[in-house]
C-alpha cells in the first residue's frame, strides 16, 4: 500500500546585519519586519500589516548598504538579503525621514488643535517622535472642499496625506469605493469622478476611518445635536447602549482591552442628563425571539433560505448594493437599534404618558453604519423615526471627557427598567458567532418544548476566521447548516457560493471585521501598533462578551422577563401583526452608483444630489 506523500515547505533563513547587530530572517520577510522582530521599531504611515504596504509614504526609509554601496529604501516594500546591512537610525536615515514627514506637514491643514483627532494622531504623534518642532518648507496647497454630505463619514481631503490606508481596507472589505484620483499636488483618495460617499456603493462601515492616521476621515458627530436635546426641558432623552460598548469604551480611558465597564457605563451616561438610560441588549433578545420564530416559519414552508441576519447595518447596505437577488433572504427584522427605538416610542410611551413626538431615542453605537441606519425612510413608525441621533463609542467618550467627568472613578450603577434587562444572549450580540449562537438557544427550546432546554454555546462558531461553518442539532427541528461570517469579503465569498447551489439554513453576516467588536465607530489610538485594527484585539473584546453571558443566570432571551412583558402586555405573540408592524421592514435594491435614500437627498431621480467634492 502506498502512503500519501507529504511535501514539507522549510522556508529558508537569511542572515543580515541591523544596526551592527546579526539578525536570521526567513527569505521574503521585509525589513521593515525582520527590524521589528529584532526590536526596532522603524516609523511607518501607509503600512498596514496584514493588508497594505504599497511604500508611498516613505516614513520607513532606512540606510542600507550592500556591494560597498549604500542606498536610502522603504523597509515596508524591501525584502531582506543574504550580507544586508541595515541602519535604522544612521544620520541619514533620521534625516530623510524627517524631511518627509515636513513635506507631509507643509500639506496638510495645520488645525491639530481643534482637530478630532488631536492627541491620537499618527502623523501628530510622529512629528513628536522626530521632534519636528519647526517646519521650514511651504509652497503651493489646494484647498478642497469636505465631503459632509451624508448622515455617516465626513471626508476632509484637506488632511488627508495620502497614504492610502483607506483605500487598502475599503478593498480588504470586498468594497473599492475609494482610489487615487488626478495627479500630483491635485491628488485626492476618494470615490470616483470626485464624487461624494453618499453617491456610490459606499457601506458606511467606518474601516477607513479606523484605517485613517489623521482627521481626514471621521464619523459624522451628532454631540452637539445630543446636548441640544438634553438642555431642552420639553424633551425625554433616552439612551440606549449597544452590547459591545460595554467592552470597548473604557479602552477610550486607558482600561485594558476587554474591561467590562457596564456599571460606569450607565453611571456616566445619567451624569450626562439623560432621562432613562436602557440597554440595547434587551431589544437584542427580542430580535433573537422574532428572528428564531422567523426562521422556523421559513423553514416549514421551505422558502426563502437559508434566512440571513439583518442586524449589521453595513452588511444590508452592502446587499442592498450589490447582491440585491439575496434581499428576499435577509430576516426582516429591524436591528436591535431600531427595535429599540421603536418601542420607545410606542410601548414605553403609552406605559409612561409621554407624547412621542417629544421622545429623543439616542443610540450609542460601535458603527459609524448605525448613523445611515438610523436616517433610512424605512425605519418610520407612526410618523416618527425609530432612533433619532446615533454616537459611536468615541463620541460618548469625548461627551464624557468634556463633561468633566471622571469615568474610571465612577460607581457601577444598574440600566433602567423595564428596557434595561437583557439575558447573557442579547450581550453576546456584539462578537461574531454571538447572534447565530442566541438564536439557536431559542430555536431549540421553540422546537423542543417541554424538554430541558440546555444552554447552547457554539464555541467553533466563535473567533477569527471569516467564515465558519457548523451543523447544528435541533432534535425534534432537525439539523441545520449554519454558517457565520464576517468582513462583508467574506460575504462575497459566501454568497457566490450561494449562488453556485451550496444550501444553508442560516447565516450570520456582520460587515465589519470581528464583528461589532471591530465597528467603525469603535476607539482609535493612533498609535503605530494599530491595535484597534489588529485581530488579537478585536478577538479579546468578543472573548469578553461571552465571560459575561457564561457568568449571567438569565443565558436565554425567550426568558427574558421584560421580552415576555412587552409581548403579554403589547405584541401580542412573536411575528404578530402588530410585531410585524413594529419590529420588522424591508430593503431596497440600490444599485452600484446609487445616491441614499434619507431626508434631502432623492436618489434614482437624480435629484437634490450631494455636491460634488472638487479635485
Amino acid at each position: 500500500m502506498k502512503h500519501p506523500v507529504k511535501t514539507i515547505f522549510i522556508m529558508k533563513k537569511v542572515k543580515l546585519m541591523i544596526n551592527n547587530r546579526p539578525v536570521v530572517a526567513e527569505k521574503g520577510t521585509s525589513i521593515l519586519q525582520a527590524a521589528r522582530n529584532a526590536g526596532y521599531d522603524i516609523p511607518t504611515l501607509c503600512y498596514l500589516e496584514g493588508v497594505s504596504a504599497p511604500g508611498s509614504c516613505r516614513v520607513c526609509l532606512v540606510e542600507v548598504e550592500r556591494n560597498g554601496n549604500r542606498s536610502l529604501l522603504a523597509s515596508c516594500v524591501s525584502p531582506v538579503e543574504e550580507g544586508l546591512k541595515v541602519y535604522t537610525e544612521s544620520p541619514r536615515a533620521r534625516h530623510a525621514r524627517k524631511r518627509v514627514v515636513e513635506l507631509l506637514l507643509t500639506e496638510h491643514k495645520q488645525e491639530c488643535a481643534s482637530c478630532v483627532r488631536n492627541l491620537n494622531c499618527e502623523l501628530q504623534n510622529l512629528a513628536d517622535r522626530l521632534r519636528l518642532r519647526k517646519i521650514r518648507l511651504g509652497g503651493e496647497r489646494i484647498e478642497h472642499l469636505v465631503d459632509d454630505k451624508n448622515p455617516f463619514i465626513v471626508r476632509d481631503y484637506n488632511k488627508c496625506i495620502k497614504c492610502r490606508r483607506c483605500e487598502a481596507v475599503c478593498r480588504e472589505q470586498g468594497v473599492s469605493a475609494l482610489a487615487a484620483q488626478n495627479r500630483s499636488l491635485r491628488t485626492v483618495i476618494g470615490p470616483a469622478f470626485k464624487k461624494g460617499l453618499a453617491e456610490v456603493a459606499c457601506i458606511a462601515c467606518g474601516q477607513c476611518v479606523m484605517a485613517c492616521p489623521t482627521g481626514a476621515l471621521t464619523e459624522k458627530e451628532s454631540i452637539d445635536e445630543v446636548l441640544q436635546a438634553l438642555d431642552d426641558p420639553d424633551r425625554f432623552v433616552i439612551v440606549q447602549t449597544a452590547p459591545s460598548i460595554r467592552v470597548t469604551l473604557g479602552e477610550a480611558f486607558g482600561l485594558p482591552v476587554g474591561t467590562v465597564v457596564t456599571g460606569k457605563l450607565a453611571a456616566a451616561l445619567r451624569r450626562l442628563g439623560f432621562d432613562r438610560v436602557f440597554s440595547t441588549d434587551f431589544a437584542a433578545d427580542l430580535t433573537v425571539v422574532e428572528e428564531s420564530h422567523e426562521l422556523l416559519e421559513r423553514l416549514k414552508s421551505k422558502k426563502r433560505l437559508p434566512l440571513i441576519s439583518s442586524c449589521s447595518p453595513g452588511w444590508v447596505k452592502f446587499c442592498e448594493h450589490y447582491y440585491p437577488e439575496f434581499l428576499d433572504n435577509l430576516s426582516t427584522c429591524k436591528s436591535p437599534q431600531e427595535m429599540f427605538g421603536a418601542l420607545a416610542k410606542t410601548y414605553f410611551a403609552e406605559k409612561e404618558g409621554l407624547d412621542p413626538a417629544k421622545i429623543i431615542v439616542v443610540g450609542v453605537m460601535p458603527c459609524t453604519a448605525k448613523k445611515f441606519e438610523a436616517a433610512r425612510e424605512e425605519l418610520i413608525t407612526r410618523g416618527h423615526r425609530d432612533v433619532d441621533y446615533v454616537l459611536t463609542t468615541r463620541e460618548l467618550a469625548r461627551m464624557i471627557r468634556q463633561a468633566g467627568i471622571k469615568f474610571e472613578d465612577l460607581p457601577d450603577e444598574e440600566y433602567d427598567q423595564p428596557l434595561g434587562i437583557a439575558s447573557g444572549a442579547g450581550n453576546i450580540f456584539g462578537g461574531s458567532g454571538g447572534l447565530t449562537e442566541a438564536a439557536m438557544r431559542t430555536a431549540f427550546a421553540l422546537t423542543n418544548p417541554g424538554e430541558a432546554e440546555p444552554v447552547i454555546q457554539l464555541k467553533e462558531l466563535r473567533g477569527t476566521k471569516g467564515i465558519k461553518e457548523a451543523t447544528i442539532d435541533l432534535k425534534k427541528g432537525g439539523k441545520l447548516k449554519v454558517a457565520v461570517v464576517h468582513g462583508t469579503r467574506n460575504a462575497r465569498r459566501m454568497l457566490e457560493r450561494l449562488k453556485a447551489g451550496e444550501h444553508f439554513d442560516f447565516i450570520e453576516i456582520m460587515a465589519c471585521p470581528g464583528g461589532c467588536v471591530g465597528g467603525g465607530g469603535q476607539p482609535i489610538f493612533g498609535k503605530q501598533d494599530h491595535r484597534e485594527l489588529a485581530v488579537e484585539h478585536r478577538r479579546q473584546r468578543a472573548e469578553s462578551l461571552f465571560k459575561i453571558d457564561l457568568g449571567k443566570k438569565l443565558r436565554k432571551a425567550h426568558e427574558n422577563p421584560a421580552v415576555k412583558k412587552v409581548y403579554e402586555d403589547y405584541l401580542g405573540q412573536p411575528l404578530s401583526a402588530k410585531a410585524r408592524a413594529l419590529l420588522h421592514t424591508s430593503y431596497t435594491a440600490r444599485g452600484k452608483t446609487p445616491g441614499l435614500n434619507v431626508p434631502g437627498v432623492k436618489w434614482n431621480d437624480g435629484s437634490r444630489r450631494p455636491a460634488e467634492v472638487p479635485g
